[in-house]
């Protein structure tokens, strides 16, 4: 069956639109306009689950599969992490100051105090890591501010699977039930759930609707009905909240409100109308991405923390839009080239493991 590039170049924009968000809402905190930090927030996180219904079918063993892969991957990739935290924060003590320490943690908005380092690195961390349970690497933290999707993902998808596999004729149903679970939980928000459930009200509506239209082409007549309603939505949410909502967006997101959920439907709707319509037809740096997308994913948690490095010198040495093109550019290229050494180490990680069967096999 030939490659859907369409979907590789989407995920691959939607990655970009992630690192772009990660420069605005983490070092762009110090020097980029509100306003533009609310609009990176147009191609977001959705766009990734509405792919993945897409592209998801009702194979158990087959998704079961490819979920335990990427669970061991992720495992491979949060024990590299650990090391480099705690070799940081160990060998940052010989060549930095606990001063200049300090000061570096307190920019990262981290709790850390460079006066308390272990000599013995924190297993439990690692063990917690390696559970989903994010706490934080302080050298590194939009690396664990990014895995919050990874959670949701899992979550996602083996629901999303089950329901394909024992209620195909009822799909339509379980969408239904994921919209009025998620106007339950944003009209009496008392009720709104702790945890991953509101999350996953929201973002299974999308998975599913994603996989309803697995194959299909939205009907053209329809498209402007559809963006009229986007609109629509829009103005009701400024009049219903105020013009102050629009800086509010982000706060909206987690877990994802009413709010939030408008904001995301202009880059959903033109997801679904391009699919099918957009076609791609040879590879590229884009569509590049999206078939490493994990990687980049990981990727871009290192090197938007790493971008702090010239954020804090450089803010007062150029125009914000400048710095912020500038800033941009660089994580990309960081990014690209982080992802490239991960897809390799994951590549050493997984040889290591096999060798490590073949011995405790024979």
């Amino acid at each position: 069956m030939q490659r859907d590039l369409y979907i590789d170049f989407a995920k691959g924009i939607a990655t970009l639109s992630i690192i772009f968000i990660h420069t605005a809402f983490w070092s762009g905190q110090f020097y980029i306009l509100p306003e533009i930090r609310v609009f990176s927030l147009v191609f977001d996180v959705a766009l990734f689950y509405a792919l993945s219904g897409i592209t998801s079918g009702s194979n158990i063993e087959k998704t079961l599969y490819r979920l335990l892969k990427l669970q061991i991957t992720y495992m491979i990739f949060v024990t590299l992490l650990f090391f480099l935290d705690y070799f940081f924060k160990v060998f940052g003590l010989t060549f930095f100051s606990p001063e200049w320490l300090q000061q570096f943690y307190a920019t990262f908005g981290t709790k850390y105090a460079a006066t308390s380092i272990s000599v013995y690195p924190q297993w439990q961390n690692l063990g917690n890591w390696y559970l989903h349970q994010y706490s934080n690497a302080d050298t590194f933290p939009v690396v664990m501010g990014s895995f919050w999707y990874l959670k949701v993902y899992f979550i996602l998808t083996v629901f999303g699977v089950l329901i394909l596999k024992f209620f195909p004729r009822h799909v339509n149903w379980f969408i239904a039930v994921c919209v009025v679970l998620t106007l339950i939980f944003n009209i009496f928000p008392e009720y709104y759930p702790s945890g991953q459930v509101g999350y996953v009200a929201f973002y299974m509506t999308v998975f599913l609707v994603g996989n309803r239209l697995k194959g299909k082409k939205i009907p053209a007549k329809i498209i402007p009905l559809l963006y009229t309603i986007v609109a629509a939505a829009l103005f009701w949410m400024f009049w219903f909240y105020g013009n102050e909502i629009f800086f509010k967006i982000n706060k909206q997101k987690f877990p994802p409100q009413t709010p939030y959920i408008i904001w995301s439907l202009f880059s959903l709707t033109t997801l679904f109308i391009l699919y099918n319509r957009l076609k791609i037809s040879k590879e590229s740096f884009v569509t590049y991405i999206g078939k490493n997308a994990i990687f980049f994913y990981f990727g871009q948690g290192l090197s938007s923390s790493l971008v702090y490095f010239i954020v804090v010198p450089a803010k007062e040495l150029m125009p914000w839009w400048l710095l912020m093109i500038l800033i941009y550019v660089i994580n990309v290229i960081l990014a690209f080239s982080i992802a490239i050494l991960l897809k390799r180490f994951d590549a050493f990680g997984w040889r290591v493991l096999e060798f490590l069967r073949r011995k405790t096999a024979a």
